[in-house]
């Protein structure tokens, strides 16, 4: 029987414009700013207020969906070692997001982790989410230290600064390949 949190019957969303903020986010990081940037920040709260409501829901299904894709790769790396992903990415995601209590109140902690659970036992977050009502303004830059903080583990088991930002990227262009040849 199909779960209605199916990926299938999730809205992909604007993932590219959400790896935009989450690679702005990782460069700035590995740079050493680890401060806010009134530049950067002033350039994300522009582009956010220039969205209208339906850009806004793209934009979180399209974070949503950056979260699936990290912890879909997170389960099948740790599934060839024998490991369950969710033991061993869940509680260092909890620690480090009650790490920043500036950006991420403490009761949206658990909501961020059971994202975090449903993308990784093959679950929409999108989906998962919503069955709880809309979003909520607090959740909203927890949201992003959520799929931030899943790219920054990616880039450091791999080794590799761009790997999370490249495993997406090759992701889209291959369904805009796809696409093209007439297979979506």
């Amino acid at each position: 029987m199909s779960s209605p949190c199916d990926p299938r019957h999730a809205p992909a969303g604007d993932v590219g414009a959400a790896l935009m903020v989450i690679d702005s986010r990782l460069k700035a990081v590995y740079d050493g700013r680890t401060g806010v940037d009134p530049e950067q920040q002033q350039l994300i709260d522009q582009f956010v207020a220039s969205l209208g409501p339906k850009e806004v829901h793209d934009l979180l299904d399209g974070a949503c969906t950056l979260i699936f894709m990290f912890m879909k790769w997170l389960r099948m790396a740790h599934e060839d070692h024998g490991k369950d992903v969710i033991e061993y990415v869940v509680p260092s995601l909890v620690a480090a997001m009650r790490n920043m209590p500036k950006s991420v109140r403490p009761e949206v902690i658990p909501t961020m982790a059971g994202l975090v659970v449903a993308a990784g036992t093959g679950l929409s977050p999108s989906l998962w989410r919503k069955q709880f009502g809309d979003w909520a303004s607090e959740e909203m830059n927890p949201l992003e230290a959520t799929a931030f903080l899943l790219a920054e583990h990616i880039n450091r088991i791999t080794d590799d600064r761009d790997f999370a930002s490249r495993l997406i990227t090759d992701a889209l262009t291959g369904v805009d390949q796809d696409r093209r040849r007439g297979g979506l």
